[in-house]
C-alpha cells in the first residue's frame, strides 16, 4: 500500500472517479441560462398601447401602466416616446396599418367604398380610435390612405377647392359614423336602442316625424345599411361636383 506524502493531496488513479473531483462532462448538468427581456423596441411600445387602449380606452392608457405592461421602468419609454400623446398618435397610424390599400380599378368610385369600409371596420374593432382621429395625422400609414382617397377623387374628376371638400365629406363622415356605431356598442346595452326608439314612439305627439321616420329603429334600417346609403349620397355628390375627367 503506498501512502502520500503529508500535505500532498491524494490524486485518483488513472481511469478512476473520484467524486471530491469535477464529475464527467456528461453527468453534469447544463447551467441554468438567465432569460433576458426582449429589447425595449418603438414597436413593442406602440403593440402594448393598442392593447391597453382596447382593453381600457384613452382614460385607462398611462405611460405608468404603459411601463407595467412591458416590465420596464417609466424612465425606459422615454428614450423611445416623450408624451402618452406621442404613443396615441402612433397607436391610431399603427391601426390604420389593419385597412388594406385596395388594389386601383377603372371604378374610382367602388375604390373608395372598399377603403372606407375597412377604415371603418377598423375603427370599430378600436372603438377608442375614431375620438383620436381629429388630431394631425401625418402617420405614413394614414397618409398612404388619404393619397389613395384623394387620387381616385382626382380620377372622379374632383380638383381644387372641390377635392379637398369630397376628401373632407368622406373623413368626416367615416369618423363620425364609426363614434356614433362605436359610442353606442361601448356605452350601451343591447337594449339600449331599442329603449330610445320607444320613448321617440311613446312620444310621437311632440316628435312625429322621428316617429314616422323610424328614426333610431335599427330593425328598420341597421348601421351598415345606412352607413352604404349614405356613402353613396357623399359619393354622388362627388360625382357631380367634380364631373367627368
Amino acid at each position: 500500500m503506498t501512502t502520500a506524502e503529508p500535505g500532498v493531496p491524494r490524486r485518483p488513479s488513472a481511469g478512476r472517479w473520484d467524486s471530491r473531483t469535477s464529475s464527467p462532462v456528461w453527468l453534469r448538468a447544463e447551467p441554468s441560462r438567465v432569460r433576458r427581456k426582449p429589447p425595449l423596441t418603438l414597436e413593442r411600445i406602440v403593440d402594448a398601447g393598442v392593447t391597453l387602449l382596447d382593453e381600457h380606452g384613452i382614460e385607462g392608457l398611462t405611460m405608468r401602466c404603459l411601463a407595467q405592461q412591458l416590465d420596464v421602468t417609466a424612465t425606459a419609454l422615454y428614450w423611445h416616446v416623450k408624451t402618452k400623446d406621442d404613443v396615441l398618435d402612433l397607436a391610431v397610424d399603427r391601426i390604420f396599418g389593419d385597412v388594406p390599400l385596395p388594389d386601383v380599378s377603372d371604378n374610382w368610385q367602388e375604390d373608395i367604398r372598399v377603403l372606407t369600409r375597412a377604415w371603418r371596420g377598423a375603427m370599430l374593432r378600436h372603438p377608442w380610435a375614431p375620438r383620436l382621429v381629429g388630431r394631425p395625422m401625418l402617420g405614413p400609414n394614414v397618409l398612404a390612405r388619404t393619397e389613395f382617397l384623394q387620387s381616385a377623387l382626382v380620377r372622379g374628376g374632383c380638383r381644387g377647392l372641390q377635392l379637398a371638400v369630397a376628401t373632407r365629406m368622406l373623413a368626416n363622415y367615416v369618423i363620425g359614423a364609426s363614434l356614433t356605431e362605436a359610442t353606442w356598442h361601448q356605452a350601451a346595452a343591447p337594449q339600449a336602442r331599442a329603449a330610445a326608439r320607444d320613448y321617440i314612439a311613446a312620444s310621437a305627439n311632440a316628435y312625429p316625424t322621428l316617429n314616422a321616420s323610424g328614426h333610431l329603429d335599427d330593425t328598420r334600417w341597421n348601421d351598415d345599411l345606412l352607413f352604404e346609403e349614405s356613402l353613396n349620397g357623399i359619393l354622388l355628390t362627388a360625382a357631380r361636383t367634380g364631373g367627368p375627367e
